[in-house]
């Protein structure tokens, strides 16, 4: 095979699984930039080294075992510059199991298998099976704030509502429209903002969030939609937290206690 072919050939194999890179690099580093930056380092570092990206396991494993080699070489929990965290949040993750918060990202975000956590990072699977667990009990006990939820299905509002307070976040209330979560967002402002995209009266749920931030500042936002890849392009401002529906139970408590990690300091139990 020639060099231009093999090329093309990587080219096809990462390019449907790169956008959950993105996204899993940007709940693991709470930020966009920061996210997308380590996401463009594992495709330089496969480039200067073709042979790092296994074939022989999963296109969408070989990538994420690649990112996982530059993110333990990068000692990125330690380096606030890069990964925008505030001290508090950053005094939290050095108490937390080393690389449980990760192998806990891989398995409810990401839905990987325990075996393909234990392949990303190079551990075995009952290692890896603990990490998920320990991680549950250390994110869960960490965090605490108030969430709007903007939702116009009532069934599935109901849903996030139910999960947020088994979280044990209040719950500020459930907005349809963009005009009606501004209005709430004004009158109870939150910590954390959960956003479906398509609202009921055909306004967008990433408008009503625009609105919200341009009037409360910076507040942790995730959005929930059917179709993620349009909002992990790279290629404009894009949400750090983005979950799929159908979602499952843990995915949105995962994010959640990510989002929520990364936000204000008052959120954050000392």
């Amino acid at each position: 095979m020639t060099s231009n072919a093999a090329s093309t050939e990587l080219a096809d194999a990462i390019s449907p699984v790169l956008p959950y890179l993105r996204r899993y690099a940007r709940a693991l580093t709470g930020s966009q930039t920061s996210g997308d930056a380590y996401a463009a380092e594992t495709l330089e570092a496969i480039l200067r080294d073709e042979a790092s990206f296994d074939r022989s396991l999963s296109h969408k494993v070989a990538l994420f075992r690649v990112f996982h080699t530059i993110w333990h070489r990068s000692e990125a929990l330690d380096a606030g510059s890069e990964t925008g965290l505030k001290d508090t949040a950053r005094k939290h993750l050095n108490k937390l199991t080393p690389n449980s918060r990760e192998a806990l990202l891989l398995s409810t975000i990401e839905d990987f298998t325990v075996s393909e956590i234990a392949q990303i990072m190079g551990i075995n699977g009952q290692e890896a099976d603990l990490m998920v667990s320990t991680a549950y009990s250390e994110m869960g006990n960490a965090i605490a704030g108030q969430v709007m939820i903007i939702e116009d299905e009532a069934i599935i509002a109901m849903d996030l509502e139910a999960l947020v307070a088994e979280c044990g976040h209040k719950v500020t209330g459930i907005a349809r429209t963009r005009s009606a979560a501004v209005d709430l967002g004004r009158r109870t402002p939150p910590d954390l903002i959960l956003a479906d995209i398509q609202l009921a009266d055909d306004s967008s749920g990433i408008d009503a969030v625009r609105d919200l931030l341009a009037d409360l500042g910076d507040i942790p936002v995730i959005f929930i939609t059917a179709f993620p890849e349009r909002l992990l392009t790279g290629d404009r401002p894009e949400p750090a937290f983005l979950i799929t529906k159908p979602f499952s139970e843990p995915q949105v408590r995962t994010a959640i206690s990510q989002a929520m990690f990364f936000s204000s300091t008052k959120t954050l139990k000392a």
